[in-house]
């Protein structure tokens, strides 16, 4: 189980402070519509004070930061995020990677937990940001034409794993925690993207991959394939 507690490596020092029940990124929201109920209540409108106290809880809801029970196998990749498998696929990437690799992509809707996490314990060798368009996460397009994400975990017996946060139609912010260089643990909290969102994990060729299209995952607990 990967909590606030039980992590006393010095490099992922900044990682730690992440671990709140409500991810501290949602604080603005919280606090912009908090005001807003108090200010139509004070108004006497009470159906927009009612409405706006809704979309506060809602995203209080939205922002939440459960922790979570990583599997003990070593050779397990684990699913970075909550949501549905979108695609399984083989492709050749010849971006921050190249050759051939196995493709997992998962979307995240507007209910599911945002904060995302390490698939793989490893060495965190590249983060690379790019801008793009703003399609909606679950159209196949999003995948290559999206504001993006990438990082590049090296494990310590040499495999690469990459993991690319996409942005979504909806609020459009990606967030990382991580710089390069750090190490870092199979489960533990990286980062989270705003309302709606896709993750995509690179995997080795010769992988074995144990989700299929359709299937619901959860980050940090599922495991979405295994390493050689």
């Amino acid at each position: 189980m990967k909590s606030c507690q039980n992590t006393v490596r010095p490099d992922i020092s900044k990682i730690m402070k992440h671990c709140s029940i409500i991810a501290r990124e949602g604080t603005p929201f919280i606090i912009s519509l908090g005001i807003l109920v108090v200010i139509f209540a004070f108004a006497g409108v009470v159906w927009a004070a009612a409405l706006f106290f809704i979309a506060t809880l809602f995203v209080t809801w939205f922002f939440r930061n459960p922790e979570r029970n990583t599997p003990g196998d070593e050779k397990a990749v684990i699913s970075p995020a909550d949501g549905k498998i979108l695609r399984v696929e083989e492709i050749t990437e010849d971006t921050i990677l190249k050759g051939r690799f196995k493709k997992i992509s998962i979307f995240m809707s507007i209910f599911d937990v945002h904060v995302n996490r390490i698939p793989y314990s490893g060495r965190v060798d590249s983060i690379v940001y790019r801008k793009g368009k703003f399609f909606s996460a679950n159209l196949d397009k999003a995948s290559s034409l999206n504001e993006r994400n990438s990082i590049l975990v090296t494990t310590d017996d040499g495999q690469e794993i990459l993991t690319i946060q996409i942005a979504g139609l909806i609020a459009r912010r990606i967030v990382c925690w991580i710089k390069e260089g750090m190490k870092v643990a199979k489960g533990e909290r990286f980062g989270l993207i705003c309302f709606g969102s896709r993750l995509e994990v690179f995997l080795p060729l010769d992988s074995t991959i144990s989700v299929k299209v359709g299937d619901r995952v959860k980050g940090g607990e599922t495991p979405i394939g295994y390493l050689t």
